[in-house]
């Protein structure tokens, strides 16, 4: 909201870090595909980060010469398995899957691989290994930990403040909240007065909010598992006359970075989900092309910290030194 406290200006310059196997990087030039169907599985594009996600992959795909096929499950495991029967009945080469349930996705990919078709996962990870071709995500708790970092900061290390949850079958949910508290956790005068899941939602963070400030007038800052859920917070804020509580969401969206410019949110850390949606698309083709997994399956991708200081440098999820 009010942009003060500015104090810590050495996290704006934090780094990304890319942990991930050369193979699909430096070590092997990605091949190129010959008309082979690449299906794409995310949940609601109405959320622009799995929009982006999304149109990322399917460009990246198409630019390597392969056929796509966009699919939405809507966080639902039935309709995800129903994708899955389309992709695996349509002979697709590899499914690129921005998962519905960390539990509930494993039988469909596990499906899936037994007729021969890799999923290579971003942002999500998924309660196995060894059933998915990769699993590519953010580093969510060191996301977590350089937005509660800046949040204290702009808090002054005192305060009421309040928590928004995401959706609590979702690994990356309860990282974040993690990461959150083990910052907040050591500064005593910071006292959490409601935390509440909003479901990822932005009109359920909205009415969560509405009722919270009812009973919390004096609340000082908000600090959300993601972006939709921050702006959310900061439209019932308003609504309730309180423009000087501090918001600061993770993701990194547009929308998120346009609120900061206009003096609402505060802070987003951005996810880089340009680098996992392409490198997911690319591991795939790899495969298809050469029937080469990468080494470690997991590979994790730290974020980038997005304040009214650089927000000049960022376009569409990327944010340029």
């Amino acid at each position: 909201m009010k942009h003060r406290f500015f104090v810590i200006a050495c996290l704006i310059a934090i780094l990304v870090s890319v942990v991930v196997p050369t193979i699909a990087q430096d070590d092997m030039e990605v091949p190129m595909g010959n008309g082979e169907l690449i299906v794409i599985i995310t949940p609601s594009h109405d959320n622009p980060f799995f929009q982006a996600e999304a149109d990322i992959a399917q460009a990246r795909a198409e630019e390597l010469g392969y056929e796509t096929l966009v699919l939405v499950h809507e966080d639902d495991p039935n309709l995800q398995d129903q994708h899955f029967d389309v992709a695996i009945s349509q002979g697709a080469a590899a499914i690129v899957l921005d998962n519905a349930g960390a539990d509930a996705s494993i039988a469909p990919i596990e499906r899936a691989k037994e007729a021969g078709i890799p999923t290579f996962l971003i942002d999500r990870e998924i309660n196995a290994t060894g059933v998915a071709a990769s699993q590519l995500v953010s580093n969510n708790y060191s996301c977590a930990v350089a937005g509660a970092e800046y949040f204290v900061d702009l808090m002054g290390e005192e305060g009421q403040y309040v928590e928004l949850l995401g959706r609590e079958t979702d690994t990356n949910a309860g990282v974040r909240s993690q990461g959150y508290n083990d910052v907040i956790g050591d500064f005593p005068d910071m006292e959490l007065v409601a935390v509440q899941t909003a479901n990822w939602s932005q009109t359920e963070a909205f009415e969560v909010m509405e009722t919270i400030v009812q009973g919390n007038p004096d609340i000082k800052g908000v600090i959300s598992g993601n972006d939709t859920m921050a702006l959310g917070a900061v439209a019932a804020l308003e609504a309730a006359g309180m423009d000087d509580v501090f918001v600061v969401g993770l993701d990194g969206s547009p929308d998120a970075v346009d609120s900061i410019d206009q003096g609402g949110l505060d802070a987003t850390v951005l996810q880089p989900l340009a680098l996992f949606s392409e490198l997911a698309v690319d591991q795939a083709s790899i495969y298809i092309q050469t029937g080469e997994l990468p080494e470690e399956e997991k590979q994790s991708i730290d974020c980038l910290l997005v304040t009214p200081e650089n927000t000049m440098n960022y376009s569409n999820f990327v944010l340029s030194e």
